[in-house]
């Protein structure tokens, strides 16, 4: 499924405005008033309405007719249903190989759409409502638009397409980790560690911070994501790759809805 122009310039909106709420502290002055983390959650207000403009824009852009967004539906219950299962505990988070699986076979566009309802979803259901679950649903939707821009699409099957999903869902569990850390690394500034984010220091020093803070906080669950995703892509990514294309060709997303005389 494509995405239309309209949707596109969103998405493009979306994750331009995502790139810089989540990367402000690099290049906060101390002089600013982004410097102070009080001032930080008015850029987590202003993402959210702009995530659900992407949905809209899809639905009236792209051809997300009743069936496709059935499908969302159904994906998004059982990617919320799968996130409870681990708890995020030692970064057991079953839901990415079926988000990463997802945007592979439906596309980046759906992907996008999907991971971020997926993960508000989820979040209603366990109660993760904060001013972090924007955050979470722009990361979640670049991880399965990500997997829908993977080469061969049309092409690629079999164990070298298994493959290359269970290596770019390693990878994306490690960059999903890495920049929800951008969200909540301001915050312990306070704290005046050595992993603390300065306000007003040079870029680069505060990335070895960002690092070093990366590395010493959330590295042991972030690898643990990533095993837990090559794991279940490898075995179950066959299956669920056949089961999302046969439902995909059973709904003929793109076919046009004709109604034939009455008997």
């Amino acid at each position: 499924m494509r995405l239309g122009r309209r949707s596109i310039a969103a998405l493009l909106l979306v994750s331009a405005t995502g790139v810089a709420a989540f990367g402000w502290p690099l290049l906060a002055d101390s002089a600013s008033g982004l410097a102070h983390s009080q001032d930080a959650p008015w850029l987590f207000a202003a993402l959210l309405p702009l995530l659900l403009a992407v949905v809209v824009a899809a639905i009236a852009d792209s051809g997300l007719d009743a069936k496709a967004i059935a499908m969302l539906g159904v994906l998004a219950a059982a990617g919320a249903a799968l996130r409870p299962l681990g708890a995020g505990t030692a970064g057991i988070e079953p839901m990415f190989f079926l988000m990463v699986l997802s945007g592979r076979v439906l596309g980046p566009g759906f992907g996008f759409v999907l991971g971020a309802v997926s993960m508000f979803a989820s979040a209603l259901l366990t109660g993760g409502v904060g001013p972090w679950m924007p955050f979470q649903m722009l990361s979640m939707g670049w991880v399965a638009m990500g997997a829908g821009l993977l080469p061969g699409p049309d092409r690629l099957r079999g164990p070298r397409e298994v493959l290359m999903l269970a290596g770019y869902g390693a990878a994306a569990s490690l960059f999903y980790g890495t920049v929800m850390n951008l969200q909540g690394w301001p915050y312990i500034g306070s704290l005046a560690t050595g992993v603390s984010f300065v306000p007003g220091d040079p870029v680069q020093e505060n990335f070895a911070r960002f690092v070093a803070y990366c590395l010493a906080t959330s590295l042991g669950w972030d690898v643990p994501r990533a095993v837990v995703t090559v794991t279940a892509t490898l075995t179950l990514g066959p299956t669920v790759l056949k089961a999302l294309r046969r439902a995909t060709r059973r709904a003929a997303f793109d076919a046009p809805v004709t109604f034939g005389e009455p008997r």
